[in-house]
């Protein structure tokens, strides 16, 4: 049996149980328009984009809900506005999102998060210039590393990968000051379009980003510098072994930003999340705006991606949200 087979059995044993004490006929139809705050991601991002096209599905499926996209630093700062209740929906990151139900570094505590699917998988680029003298992780001893902004799941996922590699200092949200190894590469907390300027302009000499395939920030650069992909994929089972199976194997496939070859590296799922107080019936119905548009929803996100529920309901140690369980359940028969 596949993992994605035991996820959906269990996810209809609990949702038989959630679905017992669903009230009949609910439904976000009725009754005032319902205001659900999105927290997204930087203005121009790859979660900000989907937010706005999420916000524009929404608004013309005849539903009442509105949708109103949040600016934020991604998913660490996402699952901390939603745990404290400024948002009812957030996009974020798997590996975040489980370290905040689990209440793992960096939060002090289980955040309070359900998931309403898993959308897309992100995949995992560390890009060099190709005229460099980098070829692996362990050539960034020492160097200078953008590596994701602060309160994005960048960030992770490149602390974890360096540290994997045994180049990792103390963690960015380490409460106080720590020496830092000479070993160690010097991680640079900036977002995409400063990582970007800063590649270019040879302040760094390595880009850390997790999005879609291609990410057009990327694609540009490629067709401006010759660049060179590292692979990841040793990396792995390392990260498995640590933090659970949020970490799979993925390709980057030869022809994207101008690649000869497949590049293995580490995919990570992204989430749409709920606060568990959402009402089922505005969860289910939202649930429905998203399937029928996923198209829409991903077309600049990530290229060539499906969104079926199948693998939606793959949240590992996230729950689903009731409304979930139940618009799976109608899916599912």
């Amino acid at each position: 049996m596949t993992s994605a087979e035991v996820t959906r059995r269990r996810v209809m044993g609990f949702g038989l149980g959630a679905l017992a004490g669903l009230p009949a006929g609910c439904s976000g139809d009725s009754g005032p328009v319902r205001r659900l705050r999105l927290a997204t991601g930087p203005e121009g991002g790859p979660y900000n984009a989907f937010g706005q096209a999420l916000a524009r599905a929404v608004a013309a499926s005849g539903h009442r809900i509105e949708i109103v996209p949040v600016s934020t630093a991604a998913s660490v700062d996402n699952l901390r506005k939603l745990d404290e209740g400024s948002v009812e929906l957030a996009l974020a990151m798997a590996d975040v999102a489980e370290d905040a139900v689990l209440g793992r570094e960096p939060f002090l505590r289980p955040a309070a998060a359900t998931a309403l699917a898993r959308v897309y998988v992100n995949y995992t680029h560390l890009i060099v210039p190709a005229d460099g003298s980098v070829n692996s992780v362990t050539d960034l001893a020492g160097r200078p590393v953008a590596a994701g902004a602060a309160g994005s799941g960048v960030q992770v996922v490149a602390e974890r990968v360096l540290r994997a590699a045994g180049l990792g200092g103390a963690p960015a949200t380490a409460p106080a000051p720590v020496p830092v190894p000479a070993s160690a590469a010097d991680e640079r907390q900036l977002g995409l379009a400063a990582s970007v300027t800063a590649l270019r302009e040879r302040s760094v000499d390595a880009l850390f980003w997790s999005g879609g395939v291609p990410t057009p920030a990327l694609a540009d650069l490629a067709r401006e510098l010759t660049l060179r992909f590292l692979p990841l994929d040793a990396h792995v089972d390392p990260l498995r072994d640590r933090y659970g199976p949020v970490y799979t194997a993925v390709t980057l496939p030869a022809g994207v930003y101008g690649l000869t070859e497949p590049v293995g590296t580490i995919g990570v799922g992204n989430y749409l999340l709920a606060r568990a107080d959402v009402p089922q019936g505005v969860a289910r119905d939202l649930l429905q705006v998203v399937f029928d548009r996923w198209r829409d929803l991903l077309r600049e996100v990530t290229a060539g991606a499906r969104l079926e529920p199948r693998f939606a309901i793959s949240t590992g140690e996230v729950r689903l949200h009731p409304g979930a369980v139940a618009y799976y359940r109608s899916v599912y028969g």
